[in-house]
């Protein structure tokens, strides 16, 4: 039985449009997101220069909110105020070995976050649920109950899903994160990517930003450098958890001025 159990007030649920893609075996060799021509194509094409005003637009539109919630107050800054360490659940090597270097390089293009795999359970405060696309709504019910895992199937058919709990001061306390390992390579990274970001606070997804993977419109299979952008500012010491919009504000154009130099050095970016 897994641990998967957030409150109704901190449930959140990402869906990525690919239900209706065919869903091959994963190669016995797990491909890099770097080595994927759905990845490669995307990279060429994307978009790494942004006006300030672009920025801020998008950190307060995922920062603030939730896509799939049940109650609880959205209108605060959500984060990890601590180490994040992540425990992948799967007999599945290759996935692991996948979600082991999506992991690394959140941590090195996130400046203040501590982020890492280990091999506990029980000190883990993200936990990744790995399992077959046919045991996905069984796997929902166990964790959330049959009537929950129906809303869900019925409002989202999901494949990959994400949710956290926080405290009465909106610091994630512990994120659970379900992903699907048989649908492909490409579908894998994008949810693994996806789901492990919003799972650490941006959790809101928006229909109005092109430039992000937490847009249901969108599918990357990697850490863009606009989402790069997203968190740096969410993990800045001076976002603290529990803040309100116009408290971020208030300190946004000292952080983005440092965030940007950031994500210029780290991905080598030309002027």
């Amino acid at each position: 039985m897994s641990a998967l159990n957030p409150s109704p007030a901190a449930l959140r649920i990402a869906l990525l449009a690919f239900a209706a893609l065919t869903c091959p075996p994963a190669p016995a060799t797990p491909a890099a997101a770097g080595e994927l021509p759905a990845v490669a194509s995307r990279q060429r094409a994307e978009k790494k220069n942004f006006t300030d005003g672009e920025i801020v637009d998008g950190f307060l539109k995922t920062a603030f909110g939730a896509e799939y919630h049940l109650a609880g107050r959205v209108d605060r800054i959500r984060k990890f105020d601590g180490p994040v360490r992540v425990y992948a659940e799967s007999d599945r090597a290759d996935r692991k070995t996948q979600l082991a270097k999506v992991v690394a390089d959140i941590g090195k293009r996130v400046q203040h976050l501590d982020i890492a795999m280990i091999d506990s359970n029980e000190a883990a405060n993200v936990r990744v649920k790995l399992v077959r696309d046919r045991d996905l709504f069984r796997t929902l019910t166990s964790f959330y109950g049959a009537e929950k895992a129906r809303e869900i199937r019925t409002s989202l058919d999901p494949q990959c899903l994400s949710g956290f709990r926080k405290n009465d001061n909106f610091e994630i306390e512990h994120s659970d994160v379900i992903l699907t390992v048989d649908n492909g390579d490409f579908v894998f990274l994008d949810c693994a990517y996806e789901e492990l970001l919003q799972s650490l606070g941006p959790i809101n997804d928006t229909a109005s930003v092109p430039w992000t993977m937490f847009n249901d419109n969108v599918s990357m299979g990697y850490f863009d450098v606009y989402d790069q952008y997203i968190l740096n500012l969410l993990y800045d010491p001076r976002i603290k958890a529990g803040m309100t919009i116009t408290e971020v504000k208030a300190v946004l154009p000292t952080v983005l001025a440092d965030v940007r130099r950031w994500v210029k050095r780290v991905n080598d970016l030309k002027e």
